[in-house]
């Protein structure tokens, strides 16, 4: 089968690999899309900090069944999306039920091998049945979970105003739960293509460009309150010890993005807040669920894939996915 192997960070190379073969409680799946993310885009440049190479990519996955177990809720030719953490069950958060933030959790696509292939093998217990849904929905809805659990984490509710820094995929999709859950929501940003992007598509009004004044407009936009919550959707250490400022008193923040290395803030400022710093991890299936609904019901548009490629360009094309002025928004795989 045809898999795209990221061997080092900048290099891609089209292999063929076996089909693998199903093992116990597993189910066979043959990939249809293959959505690319930021976290993608973080290994093919190299600043993943959980990853090994080489590695192939693809956590965003829509699937058809090919195999299955015995008994299986899930039959040959079912469409599905799939929960790529890979979580054990067995530690203190998945007792909890916090499997996204499994001790020992295997992340398709980081901690092992993904999807961008033509063929993967899954545990059962993380495929979902993608009905109702068409293929590219069922390859947005992983990054769209991401998005949702942080709405989630947070208890954002009807009237509360909320900050996003980054009007990327992940920060358009906590925009979206928010706006569902009743938020008023605001987007910082340093492109305006994106900014602009939100506003066409999303329906979102109040956006401010990331530069001089900014401080100045959103504390118009609040009264000087600043925000309820604020989500950190930048990736970037500077943005995310700025946004401890918009944080109105008795707020919270939520950290989706990650970086690899150390965030510092003012304490006394923390304290004087009463902020409460929350960090948001991947997604639960209560989260896969609540998106299934929202694609189901119209809620998300599908404007908000913006790029596809087939699954043997892949080596050639990934690179034009970094340059801010193709405007990518989300790009999709295609499997033949």
């Amino acid at each position: 089968m045809l898999t795209i192997i990221c061997d080092k960070p900048g290099t891609l190379s089209a292999i063929e690999r076996d089909r693998p073969v199903r093992g116990e409680n597993e189910v066979l799946l043959r990939l249809r899309r293959i959505g690319i993310c930021g976290t993608d885009l973080h290994i093919f440049t190299g600043d993943q900090p959980f990853l090994s190479y080489p590695r192939v990519m693809g956590h965003e996955l829509a699937a058809t069944v090919e195999e299955a177990p015995a008994g299986s809720r899930l039959k040959p030719g079912d469409l599905v999306s799939v929960i790529p953490y890979i979580s054990c069950g067995n530690c203190n958060a998945c007792r909890k039920g916090k499997t996204n933030c499994c001790r020992r959790i295997g992340v398709l696509g980081v901690h092992r091998d993904g999807g961008m292939a033509e063929y993967l093998t899954v545990p059962e217990a993380f495929v979902l049945k993608a009905e109702g849904l068409s293929v590219d929905q069922a390859a947005m809805v992983e990054f769209l979970a991401i998005g949702a659990h942080a709405v989630a984490r947070a208890g954002t509710g009807t009237g509360d105003r909320v900050l996003i820094a980054g009007a990327g995929p992940i920060g358009l999709a906590v925009a979206i739960f928010a706006q569902i859950e009743g938020a008023e929501v605001t987007l910082i940003d340093g492109r305006a293509d994106r900014l602009a992007f939100a506003r066409a598509h999303l329906g979102i009004e109040s956006t401010v460009p990331l530069g001089e004044g900014d401080v100045d407009a959103l504390s118009a936009l609040t009264d000087g309150d600043f925000f309820d919550t604020v989500f950190d959707a930048t990736g970037n250490p500077r943005a995310i010890e700025r946004g401890f400022g918009f944080v109105g008193h008795g707020g919270n923040y939520v950290l989706v993005s990650i970086v690899a290395g150390e965030i510092s803030f003012s304490d006394p400022e923390f304290h004087k807040r009463e902020t409460t710093l929350l960090g948001s991890r991947n997604a639960t299936i209560a989260d896969f669920e609540r998106v299934m609904t929202a694609l189901r019901a119209g809620k998300v548009p599908d404007a908000l894939i913006t790029h596809r490629m087939r699954l043997s360009e892949v080596p050639q094309a990934f690179a034009g996915l970094t340059d801010p002025a193709a405007g990518v928004i989300k790009a999709l795989v295609e499997v033949a």
